[in-house]
């Protein structure tokens, strides 16, 4: 082996000298001290794993099996004509020592060998404290083996689905792997994950399907647009059962356009290197909801609020009388107005969910029109909650409302939070009991609540 080489500190940081901007000192310097394993180095593993040593992170452990062929140049990261025949990782590790030899900056450690979740076999592969493990296996048995040891371990695990067959960019998706829909890989990997946990009693739930912050999938939402290629007469010759790499593996092969790995790979690596870094975004959720779903949410939730300044006047009056009748007569005056505004034009009838009464507070109570439109919920339910209830993870199919979180602020995009009818009601009869329906929610939750809210400030400056 040849010694270790020095990079001068000050070349290191002109290389990182990008990202360092965009993440800040502190989020470099937990990229740079992240631990990190890229399970699988083909097409998708082989562009994740270069971009992470290329972004900063400080140690990488990559396993694979196999080695490069001439088919694997159409679409991994770095392969050339001279890695044929080279082991996948060793032929990464020699590629990103050139741009960065140093092993105090970046440390590889190599495994030419194929994770099977027997521990016997697999040894101390998977040893040590892990801040995130990258999930490129293409087979199922050795995917859910991997997802299984993640989950048990309690170790965030990134997955990505199937990448061949398959071109559309724009249909790629992040989500927790109950949601993926339309992706074969993602339907088996689901069940056999399930049936693989049912009797370990381990594992209380399948919170683990919902939960992104166990693990979380890339996957796309495109039909399949090619199938398998046919068995060569070679192969059927001399029994199909004596090809493929190992057995138990898929022999047809699957057909696959470069981009496409390149791209989920390259994805991978965003969703991980944001999250090492402290600056994690909200992935739009894969599931559109129509225009009609959008309309129905917004006037549910101008009506509750109607409602909730009414019967807060009523129950409140003798003490904020003199207030509330000041605002009144200034409301009406432009209630008027607005009637008469509406009055003449072609199909522009008044909603009878609109709160035409100025805003004001009342006992510290923020009242008033609602602060935002249909656009907002848009944004609310795909970006923001994911169309899932944002305190016990129930999704669509079930009823959910958009409501006011803090009632002491406006009703507007960075305070309303979609929940499912049980939360619901358990957060109005804590608002009822003691004035904060805020109490209902499990302290861990209401935590992982603000933050998101707090997200969407960012997102509206």
């Amino acid at each position: 082996d040849k010694a270790p080489a020095s990079l001068p500190s000050d070349i290191r940081d002109e290389q990182l000298s990008r990202n360092a901007l965009y993440f800040g000192e502190e989020g470099m310097n937990d990229i740079s001290s992240a631990r990190v394993a890229v399970i699988g180095l083909g097409g998708v593993g082989s562009h994740c794993a270069h971009m992470l040593a290329r972004s900063g992170v400080g140690y990488l452990r990559f396993v694979d099996f196999d080695q490069v062929t001439l088919s694997s140049l159409n679409r991994h990261a770095c392969a050339t004509l001279e890695d044929v025949g080279t082991p996948k990782v060793v032929a990464m590790q020699r590629f990103l020592e050139k741009i960065c030899p140093d092993r105090k900056y970046l440390h590889i450690d190599s495994r030419v060998q194929m994770y099977t979740g027997n521990a016997s076999k697999d040894g101390d592969l998977l040893d040590g404290e892990w801040d995130l493990i990258i999930d490129c296996i293409d087979d199922i048995p050795t995917k859910v083996n991997l997802l299984v040891y993640c989950v048990k371990n309690g170790i965030r695990v990134i997955s990505c689905m199937g990448a061949g067959g398959k071109s559309d960019f724009t249909r790629l998706h992040v989500s927790d792997l109950r949601s993926a829909t339309r992706d074969p890989l993602a339907s088996k990997l689901r069940t056999s994950l399930k049936r693989k946990l049912k009797n370990d009693d381990t594992i209380k739930d399948e919170s683990y399907l919902d939960d992104t912050d166990k693990i979380s999938i890339i996957y796309s939402s495109e039909k399949t647009v090619v199938k398998l290629a046919d068995f060569t007469e070679e192969q059927k010759e001399e029994g199909v059962s004596n090809f493929g790499a190992i057995d138990g593996m898929r022999v047809r092969v699957l057909p696959v356009l470069g981009t496409m790995p390149a791209i989920m790979g390259q994805s991978l690596a965003a969703l991980a290197l944001c999250e090492l870094g402290k600056k994690q975004f909200s992935p739009v959720a894969g599931e559109r909801i129509g225009k009609n779903v959008r309309n129905r949410l917004l006037q549910h939730c101008k009506r509750r609020e109607k409602k909730f300044r009414d019967s807060l006047e009523e129950r409140l009056l003798p003490k904020a009388e003199e207030e509330i009748n000041e605002v009144e007569d200034e409301s009406k005056a432009d209630e008027t107005s607005e009637k008469k505004k509406s009055k003449g034009k072609k199909g522009n009838q008044i909603n009878p969910n609109d709160d035409w009464r100025l805003a004001c507070m009342i006992n510290g109570i923020w009242v008033g029109p609602a602060q935002f439109d249909q656009d907002d919920v848009e944004y609310l339910l795909g970006e923001v909650w994911r169309n899932r209830c944002a305190v016990n993870g129930d999704r669509l199919g079930t009823v959910l409302e958009l409501v006011r979180w803090d009632v002491s602020k406006p009703s507007d995009s960075s305070n309303l939070v979609l929940m499912g009818l049980n939360a619901l009601v358990k957060f109005d009869e804590a608002f009822a009991k003691s004035g904060d329906g805020r109490e209902s929610v499990p302290a861990d939750v209401r935590k992982k609540i603000e933050a998101r809210l707090a997200s969407t400030k960012v997102d509206f400056i």
